[in-house]
């Protein structure tokens, strides 16, 4: 079986900086892509940032400047450095992987953490 497990969420006010970190564990041969995605209040979950295994990253449009993605493969973590926070920034926030489970090199299977709440106050 394979976890993902995020940190770094919290309270932070307007202009601040913030680092979220996940982190994935268990039965896990490598993994692929990892991204970040949000969800407002009230609002569907969208795709942040993306990084393939190469650290070819890619990033939407209404963040790209402030969001930073990057990886640690030995690891099997994935960061999201969040600068100049805006309060339209406040949502959970969910890291996805793409895991090849041990013994089983012909399966990609996606993982997703378990969310973390980021709330920026004026």
């Amino acid at each position: 079986q394979v976890q993902l497990v995020e940190s770094g969420g919290g309270l932070v006010q307007s202009g601040g900086s913030l680092r979220l970190s996940c982190t994935a564990s268990g039965n896990i041969f490598t993994v692929g892509t990892m991204g970040w995605y949000r969800q407002a209040p009230g609002r569907q979950r969208e795709l942040v940032a993306t990084i393939t295994t190469d650290g070819s990253t890619s990033v939407a449009d209404s963040v790209k400047g402030r969001f930073t993605i990057s990886r640690d493969n030995a690891q099997f973590t994935v960061a999201l450095k969040i600068n100049s926070l805006q309060t339209e920034a406040t949502a959970d926030y969910y890291c996805k992987e793409g895991v090849v489970p041990g013994g089983q090199k012909y399966r990609y299977l996606k993982y997703w953490g378990q969310g973390s709440l980021v709330t920026v106050s004026s």
